[in-house]
């Protein structure tokens, strides 16, 4: 029984970890523990305080998987709850045959099954970096008539951050049923257009787990693990045979492998069926946590690192790459 996570999941691991000693599932671990994350203020990329869209709204997408069923359940675009995950398990085990809810329709399932709802999303801290961040690149942008219809193509375009593209939590946890579950949950893109939704409540995108042959889940730039289906990818990698580490490095590959502008950084992180586990990442100094339910505390580890060249403004494709 253990526990794999993105390095910003180091506040809900100890909950996740108490979770499987307490004969919790592996879902349950995961939902727990990424609620902690979905919580806390400081991270500005997954749930409450997370980075806004272009218009100051904050919308939310997150999804779950159970590797035993092979049932999943995401929502994007949730506005107004802040346990995104905790959602997207009510839509795997309540909305069937639905997987993805999103909008409108997301938060109404939410309200109906009466899941917490919190009023205020963004403290006043985060308003502000929003306020100064399109002010910085919009100076003539009139604030307060961003929600009529007026261009906003461009103006994302200027607030684009290399920087805070990237940000999501992700948890995958086995339990003692030898049962695998993935999830993950993030704010999106910082300041994006209204709408986006990244690969993260994208079930074979940025998240994938499957018994029989093993689990992934991203960070990174979501639209390049929609394109090359990642997290489905790597999981089908290992049932054709290929290592673990081989599967990671493919995927990788694979995203390098993408053309077009807005090629950017990327994370894995991935475990076996046998409860072998790595991280990849396109960028040094990028790591993933590790523990087991007989471990005291939790490991920081380094992720093997890809390079994938960020591409921002239109380079050449780089020539495709097998790994033997």
């Amino acid at each position: 029984m253990f526990i794999i996570a993105s390095s910003n999941g180091v506040i809900g691991i100890d909950d996740a970890i108490q979770t499987l000693k307490s004969g919790g599932s592996a879902l349950d671990a995961v939902e727990i523990g990424i609620r902690a994350v979905e919580a806390h203020p400081a991270d500005h990329t997954v749930g409450y305080n997370g980075y806004p869209d272009i218009l100051g709204e904050l919308e939310l997408d997150a999804s779950i998987m159970d590797g035993r069923t092979l049932k999943s359940g995401a929502v994007a675009l949730l506005r107004g709850f802040p346990y995104a995950i905790s959602v997207a398990r009510q839509v795997m085990e309540r909305a069937l045959p639905h997987v993805l809810l999103a909008g409108a329709g997301a938060g109404r399932f939410a309200r109906e099954i009466g899941a917490e709802a919190w009023q205020e999303m963004l403290t006043a801290e985060v308003r502000e970096i929003w306020r100064e961040r399109l002010m910085a690149s919009y100076p003539t942008a009139d604030l307060a008539k961003l929600t009529e219809d007026g261009p906003l193509l461009d103006m994302v375009r200027l607030a684009t951050d290399p920087e805070r593209v990237a940000g999501t939590v992700n948890f995958i946890a086995r339990d003692r049923q030898g049962t695998i579950a993935s999830g993950v949950s993030t704010s999106g893109w910082a300041w994006k257009y209204p709408g986006r939704i990244g690969d993260s409540p994208i079930i074979g995108a940025g998240n994938y787990a499957d018994n029989r042959y093993g689990a992934c889940a991203c960070t990174g730039m979501g639209e390049m693990a929609i394109r090359a289906g990642t997290a489905r990818s790597l999981t089908l990698y290992l049932q054709l045979g290929m290592p673990l580490a081989a599967a990671g490095r493919q995927a990788m590959c694979d995203l390098r492998d993408l053309g077009g502008d807005f090629i950017g950084g990327m994370n894995l992180i991935a475990m076996d069926a046998a409860g072998g586990h790595i991280g990849f990442t396109s960028r040094r100094g990028s790591r993933y946590i590790y523990q087991h339910v007989d471990m005291a505390d939790y490991q920081m580890l380094e992720r093997e690192v890809v390079d994938i060249p960020e591409r921002w403004a239109g380079a050449p494709r780089p020539v495709r790459q097998v790994i033997p």
